[in-house]
C-alpha cells in the first residue's frame, strides 16, 4: 500500500455564480476555459477580476470554472492581510459568516457580504484511492514533506472523498511557500 500522493499548490482563484458573472461580464456571459486544472472538470477561466479589500486590490485574480452555486473567494492568509480581511480557515463552499470583500469585472462590480476564505489544506481522493491509502471521507490527517532545506509535516489535512475527484493534496501559496515546494512534489500520509 502506497501512502504517497502528488501536493499541488493552488493560488489564489474566485468562484462564481452565473448571476455574478453576468454582473461581471456582461448578460450572457460565459466562463472560457483556458487551462484543465487535475480536478476532472475543473478549469482555469480567461476571464479574471479584481479582488477589492478595505486596505488594498488584488488585480487580474483568476476565475476557475465551471460556475458555482455562490461565489466564493479563497486566498492564502498573506493574501487577506494584504486585503485588509480577516479570511477563516475552511473547507471550499463553507462561507458562511466568512469575510466580504468586492469582486470587480470590466462590466459591473459585485459586493458581497462573505465569501473570502483561506482553504484548509485537504487532499481529494476517490473511493478506492481512500481505500487504498487507508483513510476516510473528512478524515483529518498529517502529511509528510521532503523538500531541500525545507521539510515538514503538515497537520490538519482533510480527506475528501468522491468518485468524481482525483487524487491529490491541495495546499495555498503560503503552504508551498513553507516546505519549498518546486516542480513535481509528493507527500507521505504519515497520520
Amino acid at each position: 500500500m502506497s501512502n504517497q500522493v502528488l501536493v499541488e499548490t493552488s493560488a489564489r482563484h474566485v468562484h462564481v455564480t452565473q448571476q455574478d458573472l453576468e454582473t461581471l461580464f456582461g448578460k450572457g456571459a460565459a466562463l472560457t476555459p483556458k487551462k484543465d486544472l487535475s480536478q476532472p472538470g475543473q478549469f482555469a477561466c480567461t476571464e479574471r477580476v479584481d479582488v477589492v479589500g478595505p486596505k488594498k486590490t488584488i488585480p487580474g485574480v483568476t476565475i476557475l470554472g465551471p460556475v458555482r452555486p455562490a461565489t466564493q473567494i479563497e486566498v492564502s492568509l498573506t493574501d487577506a492581510r494584504t486585503l485588509g480581511v480577516s479570511a477563516p480557515v475552511r473547507e471550499s463552499g463553507d462561507i458562511a459568516g466568512s469575510a466580504p470583500c468586492k469582486l470587480v469585472g470590466p462590466c459591473g462590480e459585485v459586493e458581497l457580504s462573505e465569501g473570502v476564505i483561506a482553504a484548509k489544506r485537504h487532499i481529494h481522493a476517490t473511493p478506492e484511492d481512500a481505500q487504498n491509502l487507508g483513510v476516510a471521507d473528512k478524515e483529518i490527517v498529517k502529511v509528510k514533506i521532503d523538500t531541500n532545506g525545507r521539510s515538514l509535516i503538515f497537520d490538519d489535512v482533510v480527506v475528501r472523498v468522491s468518485p468524481k475527484f482525483a487524487l491529490a493534496m491541495h495546499i495555498d501559496t503560503d503552504e508551498s511557500n513553507a516546505a519549498g515546494c518546486a516542480g513535481e512534489v509528493y507527500g507521505e500520509i504519515v497520520k
